[in-house]
């Protein structure tokens, strides 16, 4: 029982997580992308942040009255890293073969998707706010379980793991706090649904990005000064800032083009039918933003204090090939986007990612 329980714990908390996004009453939001169909903008039912507040409260509330202890998630990792690979399969082989073919082989549409933006009831259910969703709740979770299974256990808790929990609980609450201004980023933009994005939120997001917690929060306490955890909090931070400094300039210049994001002027390039956004985050480099993620999975792994332990490396590693290849997908989508003006922006913006680096 107790392994088929394991099995099925993300189906029930995906199932709970759905149930929620689907009763929570919220105003639908226009977002940036249009349907290919009809020319009008799609909408969005955006309530992720009352469904990640009402989630942490119902696993509370679970541990607290004894149903479910709280460091379930964590003991059953493996079990449940197996359920939520069959959903993340079953899910994008259902969301590509129900869909036509794009004319590239058939490895291609399953990894990279066929359809762009799949929708139920205009709206009222979007595959991509969904999955991110499920992804950063269950991630929210089992962050909490790692923390409570540590502080339950060790004789020494170790203060800069429970930093690294609460750097990603940071991570997910930021998400979703800000979960409208994404519908502006690449992920809702360009990527098309397939395996890439549906079993990496079912799957991939909400277990795999805690690599570094799972690793070691059966270890106790380094002896590391308290400073050092301290400037691996403020490096995350700094992250932060260039991630979401970045996405909320490049929100605001969309919806509103004349509007100063903190002390910025927006600066564009035009040629009369596109225009980019040329200054503040986005005149220092092109995806300044990517950065900023990587620095703040780089701050995770750090923080923990165990540096030889080869794990926790995974997570910025996984972001470093994710974010540098992403990096070459955009520049081709916009140079056919947005042809001499691109050019043009390339030759006043040099740096792809890290400025005065490359």
């Amino acid at each position: 029982m107790h392994t088929l329980l394991g099995l099925l714990t993300p189906l029930i908390a995906y199932a709970v997580i759905t149930g929620l996004h689907a009763v929570i009453p919220v105003k639908r939001t226009r977002g940036y992308v249009r349907d290919e169909r009809t020319g009008a903008p799609l909408y969005y039912r955006i309530n992720g942040k009352y469904v990640l507040i009402i989630s942490v409260l119902a696993w509370i509330a679970l541990g607290y009255f004894n149903i479910v202890p709280f460091t379930w998630l964590y003991e059953t990792r493996w079990l449940g890293l197996i359920g939520a690979t069959v959903i993340g399969l079953a899910f994008s082989f259902q969301i590509v073969l129900r869909h036509p073919s794009t004319g590239r082989p058939f490895l291609a549409d399953f990894w990279f998707g066929r359809e762009k933006d799949p929708q139920i009831g205009d709206g009222f259910m979007d595959a991509k706010v969904w999955v991110y969703l499920i992804g950063a709740v269950m991630l929210q979770l089992n962050v909490l379980s790692c923390a409570a299974y540590h502080i339950a256990t060790v004789d020494h808790v170790n203060y800069g793991f429970l930093a690294g929990c609460a750097m990603l609980s940071w991570f997910c609450f930021d998400y979703l706090t800000f979960e409208k201004v994404h519908l502006w980023t690449y992920d809702f933009i360009a990527e098309r649904f397939g395996f890439k994005l549906g079993f990496g939120c079912l799957t991939f997001y909400p277990y795999f990005y805690a690599v570094a917690l799972w690793f070691t929060a059966a270890l106790p306490a380094t002896g590391r000064p308290g400073w050092l955890t301290v400037a691996f909090i403020v490096l995350f931070l700094g992250g932060w800032v260039l991630t979401r400094g970045a996405n909320m300039q490049k929100y605001f210049f969309r919806t509103a083009s004349d509007r100063k994001f903190l002390w910025m002027e927006p600066e564009a390039l035009r040629d009369g039918d596109h225009t980019i956004l040329a200054s503040g985050y986005w005149g220092v480099s092109r995806h300044i933003n990517y950065l900023g993620e990587i620095v703040q999975a780089l701050a995770v792994a750090l923080v923990v204090g165990y540096p030889l332990v080869w794990a926790v490396w995974l997570y910025p590693l996984y972001y470093v090939g994710l974010l540098f290849s992403r990096q070459a997908d955009d520049d081709k989508v916009c140079r056919a986007k947005y042809g001499e003006l691109w050019d043009e922006y390339t030759h006043k913006v040099k740096y792809k990612i890290i400025p005065f680096i490359w």
